[in-house]
């Protein structure tokens, strides 16, 4: 079993970024520039808007930070997007999710110009990414998941892949990154029958299902790619998905958390920002 290391690939994606982003300056006479939006008091979404920050920092990326409490309108939040899609020193905008109550999500995302779509949500560019097109902006857990598997270099191609989950946010667009790279692809969620004996089926397994400790060593095959994408957070600490301690007795390749997923989220939210001042 070899443990994959997101830092250490965030670190590498994070240092490319800020070549890219010094470069920029040099060249526009401004840094590349995310807006970000947070609402309501969600303490994970602090945490995450925080660490976005200062990765922002690290890689010469200057960063908006626009805060609203609970009872913040939806048309508020609107018009906030609409004058950063203007803003000529934003390149890329992100909206903290989830949102409070009240406040559809979707209308909110979608008030973005895709063009500025940092987080990779917006339909035109998930339309993109389903039908093969490689010009819009990717989720960034997706995206960073084939970064990770790359990393190992485990050969996608011809694999048999399976994926738990099928959020619009992780389950859906990384099954459409599989398939780009030449997966056989099978998505499994809540309905799913005998998930065990698929999920022994995979080469590479994804697991972003929202359950503790949910993917167990006997639902493994020997020798596959293990990418834990979960976030349960309990009074007993923060545990992904994945039963790390059993699972990684039978995975060749297994993310742990934290330390996986979560930081290449990240620096892919600054490549999308990067690649969208360049573009």
């Amino acid at each position: 079993m070899r443990i994959i290391d997101g830092k250490k690939t965030a670190a590498d994606f994070k240092a490319e970024i800020r070549a890219r982003a010094v470069a920029f300056e040099k060249a526009r006479g401004r840094k590349v520039g995310l807006a970000v939006i947070k609402a309501g008091d969600d303490p994970a979404s602090a945490i995450y808007v925080r660490n976005k920050i200062k990765a922002c920092e690290e890689c010469n990326i200057a960063s908006f930070s626009y805060y609203f409490d609970d009872k913040v309108d939806e048309s508020a939040l609107i018009e906030l997007v609409s004058a950063l899609n203007d803003d000529k020193n934003v390149d890329g905008i992100l909206v903290q999710l989830p949102l409070p109550r009240g406040i559809d999500e979707r209308r909110v995302l979608s008030a973005i110009a895709p063009e500025k779509d940092a987080d990779g949500f917006h339909a035109v560019n998930a339309g993109k990414l389903f039908l093969g097109e490689r010009t819009g902006s990717v989720a960034c857990t997706p995206r960073g998941i084939i970064e990770l598997i790359k990393s190992t270099g485990v050969d996608i191609c011809g694999k048999h892949a399976v994926v738990v989950g099928r959020s619009n946010i992780v389950g859906k667009p990384v099954a459409a990154l599989l398939l780009q790279n030449d997966a056989t692809v099978t998505v499994c969620h809540s309905k799913t029958r005998n998930l065990g004996e698929i999920t022994r089926t995979a080469d590479i397994l994804v697991a972003a299902v929202g359950k503790k400790k949910f993917i167990t060593a006997d639902m493994v095959k020997r020798g596959a790619v293990v990418i834990d994408v979960g976030m349960n957070r309990d009074d007993e600490g923060l545990f992904g998905d994945v039963d790390f301690e059993s699972v990684k007795d039978v995975a060749e390749y297994i993310t742990p958390v934290p330390g996986g997923v979560g930081p290449m989220t990240i620096a892919m939210l600054l490549l999308n920002t990067v690649d969208g001042a360049c573009a």
